[in-house]
């Protein structure tokens, strides 16, 4: 699979560039926290390098930038063995505009160059825009489609597609679910339905439920993260949208404090623009 090729969102290493450029570091704590906290960087990870730059064990840009990358390399699990494979079921979660629908549509594509027997089931029956969007991919990508009615019940469409999938004998079922109801509650419930429905008829080591994080969405995507997370007990993580104006911090503290692995990332409006989720590659192209 070809790397990467989405922008490096370089803005809190230009604003730590211009602090250190002031003066000593010890001067300038202050700003150096808030410029750290800004960029969604866990909180932890801040305090450890302020401790660094006060006793004088860090001094430099330089000194700071070797910290942060070394430590965001330990907290995404640099070196150690990937995990990216879907399981037979995917469960698409996360807020709505997070990018579930054109993730789905991605991974369906992906997988299916993979030579694998795709199902896409439309189950936001929130939003018939997100059921005309999905079964448009699926028409492009020749992809095979289970679509839910407006204002049905998702569970029913999810049950559909999985009867199909193992009467049709699919490789990979990707569901697309609503990301708002008329409650967080409401949400939440019917979400737990759905799984309740899909570990009917498949074992939970078949399933996987992935929440899909904004890169653009800031603080907030780690306190999505934990509340699907306590409701559903997640899986993993896709990170959508990630270009030159991303924070992408979040995603260090969802790793670390989830335990939550980062499986892919999607980074533009191509079919083809995702790609497995890669801690070193990623730092890299932060510090880069």
């Amino acid at each position: 699979m070809e790397k990467n090729s989405f922008l490096k969102p370089r803005s809190f290493l230009d604003r730590l560039k211009t602090i250190f450029s002031k003066g000593p570091a010890g001067e300038h704590i202050d700003d150096l926290e808030q410029t750290l906290i800004e960029a969604d960087i866990d909180i932890t990870i801040v305090e450890e390098l302020m401790e660094a730059l006060r006793s004088g064990s860090a001094t430099s840009f330089e000194d700071a930038k070797k910290f942060l990358k070394k430590t965001f390399m330990d907290k995404l699990g640099a070196g150690r063995e990937k995990s990216h494979d879907l399981r037979r079921v995917v469960l698409l979660t996360g807020i709505n505009g997070a990018g579930k629908t054109t993730t789905a549509s991605k991974l369906a594509n992906l997988y299916k160059k993979m030579g694998r027997k795709v199902l896409l089931v439309a189950a936001d029956t929130f939003r018939a825009a997100a059921i005309e969007q999905l079964a448009d991919w699926a028409g492009q990508t020749g992809t095979d489609i289970v679509k839910g009615t407006r204002d049905g019940d998702p569970a029913s469409a999810v049950f559909e597609g999985l009867q199909k999938a193992k009467k049709e004998g699919h490789d990979l079922v990707l569901v697309d679910t609503a990301g708002r109801l008329h409650t967080k509650v409401n949400l939440m419930q019917e979400l737990e339905k759905v799984k309740r429905i899909t570990l009917r008829e498949f074992p939970e080591e078949q399933l996987d439920i992935l929440i899909i994080i904004d890169a653009n969405t800031g603080k907030n995507a780690f306190n999505q993260a934990k509340e699907f997370n306590n409701s559903l007990k997640l899986t993993g993580v896709i990170l959508t949208k990630f270009d030159s104006t991303s924070k992408g911090g979040s995603i260090i503290r969802i790793k670390s404090e989830l335990n939550l692995p980062i499986k892919y990332m999607t980074y533009g409006e191509k079919m083809d623009d995702i790609s497995i989720f890669d801690p070193e590659e990623f730092v890299e192209n932060l510090f880069e």
